[in-house]
């Protein structure tokens, strides 16, 4: 019976990533938690001229935070941080342009952000979903360049920064973030699902699963919902640091019968390897990225 019980899981699920699970989540929402003034607090969010990232963005800087977009593409990042600025009314929006493939150029940035500005919240947002197998000019596998990485990379050489602030959050990855929540205490790390968005990447990615599944999307607003409550609220750090989420709520991050567990030692060996393997791209010097 476990294909039936299969079944009954990819069902379940189904429902609760589309739309009307978010519909159906929210009603237990409290509005109260995302009533936050948070002037003063510098929020850093990759990938964010579409999308989700972009739709966080919107909603941290409508209540008053500095929000750094950390954008691929300058022109498209241009256009979003203008349309962030003219619908927030918030001045406090800064662009730096920097690929977050190429592990290289994430180290000199992260390198140059650290000597200019504070830090008190990282949304590691950015990722893509290359199906078919793709090089970067370093020679690495496009998906593990930018999803893991890079990420990685970022988030090591910022953790100095965030540590010297107050409630400081990060959004991570779910191996990842079950490691640092071990080793940086005075740090709230999370990671969420935004259950299936109607974002630009998956109507490029997954263009069959899109155009079954359009009209049952979620909004991006609904699927960054919880990364701006996970990264304002103040009931999110109420939580133990470490947790993943789904509407708001702490969820198992793996599914009955999926078979997606690894052992302690095997998340050991890769916060090791990626560790060992980031610094290859280090350079002794900062560099220079461009912001505007």
């Amino acid at each position: 019976m476990s294909w039936y019980r299969n079944v009954v899981w990819f069902v379940k699920g189904l429902r609760e990533y589309t739309r009307s699970g978010y519909e159906s989540a929210s009603k237990c929402f409290d509005p109260a938690d995302l009533e936050v003034d948070v002037a003063g607090r510098s929020f850093l969010i990759t990938g964010s001229n579409s999308g989700i990232g972009k739709a966080a963005a919107k909603e941290i800087a409508r209540r008053g935070g500095t929000v750094h977009l950390v954008c691929r593409n300058k022109e498209r990042a241009e256009e979003a941080k203008g349309e962030i600025v003219t619908e927030t009314g918030n001045q406090n929006i800064f662009l730096h342009i920097v690929d977050v493939s190429n592990p290289k150029e994430v180290w000199k940035f992260a390198e140059k952000f650290k000597n200019e500005h504070k830090l008190n919240v990282l949304i590691n947002n950015a990722g893509c979903m290359v199906n078919n197998r793709e090089l970067t000019e370093e020679g690495l596998e496009k998906n593990f360049a930018t999803n893991t990485l890079s990420t990685y990379i970022l988030t090591t050489a910022l953790l100095p920064l965030l540590e010297k602030e107050a409630d400081a959050r990060v959004r991570q990855q779910v191996v990842l973030t079950e490691q640092w929540a071990k080793t940086h205490r005075s740090i709230h790390f999370s990671v969420m699902h935004p259950g299936w968005a109607d974002t630009p990447a998956v109507r490029s990615s997954m263009p069959d699963f899109y155009q079954k599944m359009k009209n049952s999307l979620r909004t991006e607003a609904q699927g960054a919902d919880t990364v701006v409550w996970l990264a304002v609220s103040s009931e999110a750090v109420k939580l133990p640091s470490g947790l993943f989420f789904q509407d708001r709520q702490p969820v198992p991050t793996h599914l009955p019968l999926a078979r997606t567990h690894s052992t302690p030692g095997d998340e050991e060996k890769l916060m090791e390897v990626l560790e060992e393997f980031s610094q290859k791209f280090k350079s002794t010097s900062a560099g220079s990225s461009q912001c505007c």
